[in-house]
């Protein structure tokens, strides 16, 4: 893996996270929020391979990396949250 896959993978989690964020103020339900994010990650790391040298099911493996990690983001952030205003 180079630098600028890395990069790139930490940055599509950030990117996708938004998008789900914005997709849940126009209306998206909590429940098909993971379902986005996995969907999103799979879609940038595929569209990534095509300017790439990388194998498809690489892009695929690489995908669901991403989508995986914002889906742990996403609920980690989440869950920390509830917990504090929990404890006040």
């Amino acid at each position: 893996m180079t630098n600028v896959e890395l990069i790139g993978g930490v940055s599509a989690i950030a990117i996708i996270l938004g998008i789900v964020q914005m997709a849940r103020t126009l209306g998206l339900k909590e429940k098909y929020a993971p379902l986005l994010t996995v969907a999103l990650g799979l879609l940038a790391s595929i569209g990534y391979q095509f300017y790439s040298q990388q194998a498809w099911y690489e892009a695929v493996i690489g995908g669901l990396v991403i989508g995986l990690s914002a889906i742990g983001l996403y609920t980690g952030t989440r869950e920390t949250v509830e917990a504090f205003r929990k404890a006040d």
